[in-house]
């Protein structure tokens, strides 16, 4: 095959990448980013949905929404809540857009 790849690189926010406006892009990348961490909290706590579910204040099913990556049923600030009950905090940075 002698056909080139056209390569495009892509920026830090796949949301962005893929043609949401910038606000939501920020906003469901952060979704994201918590909820893969919170994934990986109960992982290495080795505990199952409802254990974490009973931990973190919310129903057995809200917390497979939440394993299941379904991060638009979930605001900013009840993924900053669950895991502050999980025992974690969440520190956000801020920076000036390039």
């Amino acid at each position: 095959m002698s056909k080139k790849l056209n390569v495009v690189v892509g920026s830090d926010n796949v949301f962005h990448d893929l043609g949401f406006a910038e606000p939501a892009a920020q906003n469901l990348l952060l979704r994201a980013d918590l909820v893969a961490h919170i994934r990986k909290v109960i992982a290495k706590l080795g505990i199952t949905q409802a254990e974490a579910a009973q931990r973190a204040g919310v129903s057995q099913p809200r917390m497979n929404d939440l394993v299941k990556g379904r991060t638009h049923k979930f605001t900013l600030d009840a993924l900053v809540n669950v895991a502050a009950q999980l025992g974690y905090t969440v520190k956000l940075s801020v920076k000036k857009a390039a």
